[in-house]
């Protein structure tokens, strides 16, 4: 098997992963997914892909570059990155992925600020008098 690389995005991070036979290795970065995200609900966000296609995921060893955005963001980007690289694996993993959503894009981005407000969309207090 060669490797299969994918990319995701969300919010202003960019995750790449490399997809290839392994013994189940998730490298975020150069570093150990557990030891990169400490938090139990984050790791478990990275491995909903193997979950919900039902595969092993000690079979694949995983390369991750992930840049931009916060922790919650970086998770995932790198969780659809890992659901596209399924995808480019076995196409029958498709519909299951899409079921969960998590082949959907979230393109939800913060908004840009605007001149003569201190945010977005935040105004100075106003005085009547």
């Amino acid at each position: 098997m060669e490797m299969i690389n994918a990319i995701g995005r969300r919010k202003a991070a960019v995750a790449r992963v490399y997809l290839t036979q392994g013994k189940g290795n998730i490298m975020v970065n150069g570093r150990d997914y557990t030891v990169y995200f400490p938090q139990e609900f984050i790791q478990l966000k990275l491995t909903q892909p193997f979950r919900t296609v039902e595969v092993d995921n000690k079979i694949y060893d995983l390369k991750v570059l992930v840049d931009g955005g916060g922790y919650k963001g970086q998770a995932e980007a790198i969780r659809l990155a890992i659901s596209r690289a399924l995808v480019k694996l076995n196409e029958d993993f498709r519909s299951p992925l899409k079921g969960e959503k998590l082949l959907t894009r979230d393109s939800r981005v913060v908004e840009r600020k605007k001149y003569g407000k201190p945010k977005a969309r935040k105004s100075f207090q106003f005085s009547k008098r």
